[in-house]
């Protein structure tokens, strides 16, 4: 077996910020404002105008800027959200956590996220949300996704864990819609180093609730108006995020190259490898760059024999979960049940190397064949 080469590996890019992330820690550790201290603000400010956003919200993980979100819109007990099957348990989760159900619709069998054209047919009086998941970094067809809901009368929410900044049109994901939900969990393109999260919205009145829901639902010190969660984010991780983002157009440029690269090859291998689609009027910042195979299990194996790790996002539709066995019989969703048989991951991360690259096409045209 050949040296593995990393499935992700972040030190590199820590070298080349070493200095800013250092000072930025530094000055946290010496003004001593652990909570809410003012890189927070800054932070905030710094993402919302990436974004586009008018507002941002930083949040202690990207399951509690969705839980945020959700409690903000009063999603509770006897509602309904439409999401996607497929996607990491989290989606689901938070639905379940404030006390409705999630309701799944079938995916698109290119890109993987929800199929807009199979969303009406979901909707019923306990509708309250639909929170597609733009899922391996690029966004879902959100024009058409909000236009359901406005006729309906439903808001969309972003499951924007994986896609922080993508480009969509002429708007950046996490601004697609009424509220966007990202995630800053290590491995993201734009993460921190523990868990982290934000929110974004333009509407004044849902960012002053998701602002109050934060903090235990504090409309000021000890006055409480509304039940919350402890959904703050460290003042430390705040300083990470604002020298992080400002290198994240650089990576974003270097894994659309490697994505790029990737893709040129395995088009040419048919249905033994096919890459993933991204759409002509929106962008990827590539989360995952995951493959279909037939056979995943022996396309992985032999791969790692070759010292090329890979992984599996996701195995399993979300209706299979265990927790969910009582939803399992409800929902008819075959894309994403095939889907979730033959997607493999590949190694793809901003400070890749070209030999590492190169290597991993390597052992996929040994692979295949």
């Amino acid at each position: 077996m050949s040296a593995s080469i990393p499935f992700l590996d972040l030190k590199p890019q820590y070298k080349a910020l070493e200095k800013q992330i250092n000072e930025r820690i530094q000055a946290v550790l010496n003004h001593g404002q652990f909570i809410l201290g003012p890189e927070v603000e800054e932070s905030e400010n710094a993402l919302s105008a990436y974004i586009g956003s008018k507002y941002c919200l930083t949040a202690a993980s990207g399951t509690d800027a969705l839980m945020m979100a959700l409690m903000a819109l009063g999603v509770g007990h006897g509602d309904e959200v439409i999401t996607t099957p497929f996607s990491f348990f989290a989606t689901a989760e938070v639905i379940s956590l404030v006390g409705a159900t999630p309701v799944f619709t079938d995916i698109q069998p290119d890109t993987y996220n929800m199929d807009p054209s199979k969303i009406e047919k979901a909707i019923t009086s306990k509708t309250k949300a639909i929170m597609p998941v733009s899922l391996y970094g690029q966004p879902a067809d959100f024009d058409e996704i909000n236009a359901i809901g406005a006729k309906h009368g439903i808001p969309v929410i972003e499951d924007a864990a994986q896609s922080f900044g993508a480009p969509y049109k002429d708007k950046r994901s996490c601004n697609l819609s009424l509220v966007g939900a990202t995630s800053f969990f290590p491995a993201k393109p734009l993460g921190c180093y523990g868990d982290g999260g934000a929110v974004f919205t333009n509407d004044e009145a849902l960012f002053k609730k998701m602002a109050q829901i934060r903090v235990h639902g504090q409309e000021s010190r000890y006055h409480h108006v509304v039940m919350g969660i402890n959904g703050r984010l460290d003042t430390i991780q705040c300083a990470v995020l604002i020298e992080k983002l400002k290198r994240y157009d650089w990576e974003l440029d270097r894994r659309n190259a490697i994505a790029a690269r990737y893709t040129e090859v395995f088009n040419g291998m048919g249905q033994k490898c096919v890459a993933p689609l991204v759409k002509s009027d929106r962008g990827s910042v590539w989360a995952q760059y995951t493959v279909m195979v037939d056979d995943r299990n022996a396309f992985g194996a032999k791969l790692k024999d070759k010292g090329v790790p890979t992984s599996v996002h996701y195995p399993s539709p979300l209706h299979h979960q265990p927790v969910y066995a009582s939803l399992r019989d409800r929902y008819q969703v075959p894309v994403a049940e095939n889907v979730a048989k033959r997607v493999i991951s590949l190694p793809i991360f901003s400070d890749m190397t070209n030999e590492q690259v190169d290597r991993v096409i390597q052992a996929v045209r040994e692979v295949v064949g």
